[in-house]
């Protein structure tokens, strides 16, 4: 149930995307207390509902992807074919009583099935629309399917992930999906937020290429202002050290040494010379890396990663170690911070989910915090489960 004061309380969001991009900006919405409406072909669904294994009861014909159950939560389902002219005039009802659409073909698709942006400001002048394409709407490239490992390749992120720059690496998650998605959800607000001052929809565009250069972050300044081309290290950072990986007897610990005091830190604790002329500034430690990394890796070598750590974090030392996924969600600090959500599913009864990654809360007069984020979830919804109550509703 969504709690009358979440933020996004009273929005309908109608949810015309599949795969991961647009339904991650969907859910982000639902998330903080909008209605969406999944809108699905017959049938199939998204296409995410294949999208396996894993399946969860595979051998029956509920089977579920566990790929479809990570963005789809906090959502109605309701099956159309976009080439009916029924099932389009359903799709222009619920325009009408929308405050967001959110789609994902390829650009150029949701005008051939008869909803141009001049129909939808027709149908609705307050509509805001979220558009996400794989390389953006214009351009001599803009009709090109977007998939995520082939933008994250286009996009320069996998020349910058992996050992070394002859072994390019995908990230190991959708992150060009996952980033336009979030970027897609921030424009939205902000184009509700602008709908508030003049009445008026927008038209909110974002593609998996825009994201993926939205995150080059300082690979980007390091060619767009000193004209150096980044390149794949491992786990060594380009420009801090000692940042990343180290080996100990049991394994890895990794460790970020931000600033000098830091490094004279690692160096008294772990008998270095913090004076050492190959080793005295950061970018003496960085055209050195391969010796400091040994020279690290000697003082490591007889410790296990619980030691080191402990010695790190007493030291005042950033480190942390390299967590499993099964780690990650039995650690009691994912815990914490709600970072999982139990919800009921009609066919696979009590799931957790991957939960919302913010919290919000409400101050009182006294500065006292009272924890105000959606604390109750939706399971994702069956193919077309609310499709008879939607209809009902918008006869």
């Amino acid at each position: 149930m969504t709690a009358p004061f979440a933020p996004l309380a009273g929005i309908r969001v109608i949810d015309l995307s599949r795969a991961l991009a647009g339904p991650h900006a969907a859910m982000l919405l639902g998330d903080l207390g909008a209605h969406v409406i999944k809108v699905e072909a017959p049938d199939t669904g998204d296409d995410t509902r294949g999208w396996g294994p894993p399946f969860m009861q595979p051998d029956t014909g509920d089977r579920e992807s566990t790929y479809f159950l990570s963005c789809n939560r906090n959502k109605d389902s309701i099956s159309l074919d976009l080439k009916s002219e029924p099932d389009a005039a359903t799709l222009a009802e619920l325009v009408r009583r929308a405050d967001v659409l959110i789609e994902n073909f390829r650009p150029g698709v949701l005008d051939r099935l008869g909803f141009t942006a001049d129909r939808l400001a027709e149908l609705n002048p307050r509509l805001v629309t979220l558009s996400i394409s794989g390389f953006g709407h214009d351009g001599p490239e803009a009709g090109r399917a977007g998939y995520d490992q082939i933008a994250q390749g286009e996009a320069g992120l996998m020349s910058l992930t992996g050992p070394d720059p002859d072994h390019p690496q995908r990230v190991g998650v959708p992150v060009g999906d996952l980033t336009a998605g979030i970027y897609g959800a921030y424009g939205v607000l902000a184009a509700l937020r602008e709908r508030d001052r003049t009445g008026r929809g927008q038209l909110v565009r974002t593609s998996l290429l825009a994201a993926l250069v939205g995150i080059h972050a300082f690979q980007g300044t390091a060619w767009t202002v000193a004209g150096e081309v980044g390149r794949a290290q491992g786990n060594r950072h380009p420009s801090i050290a000692p940042y990343g990986a180290f080996r100990c007897a049991d394994g890895l610990v990794q460790i970020a040494c931000g600033n000098e005091t830091m490094w004279r830190r690692l160096c008294a604790r772990f008998g270095l010379d913090p004076d050492d002329p190959d080793y005295a500034t950061n970018t003496s430690r960085l055209q050195n890396i391969d010796a400091l990394t040994e020279h690290i890796e000697r003082r490591f070598a007889d410790l296990d990663r619980d030691t080191v750590l402990a010695q790190l974090t007493e030291a005042g030392i950033p480190a942390g170690r390299i967590r499993t996924i099964d780690e990650v969600y039995q650690w009691e600090q994912t815990r914490s911070q709600r970072l999982t959500v139990d919800v009921k599913h009609e066919t696979l009864g009590t799931l957790t989910l991957p939960g919302m990654a913010l919290r919000t809360f409400d101050m009182s007069p006294a500065g006292e915090l009272s924890e105000s984020t959606r604390l109750e979830h939706e399971a994702p919804p069956l193919l077309d489960a609310d499709g008879p109550a939607i209809r009902g509703w918008l006869r």
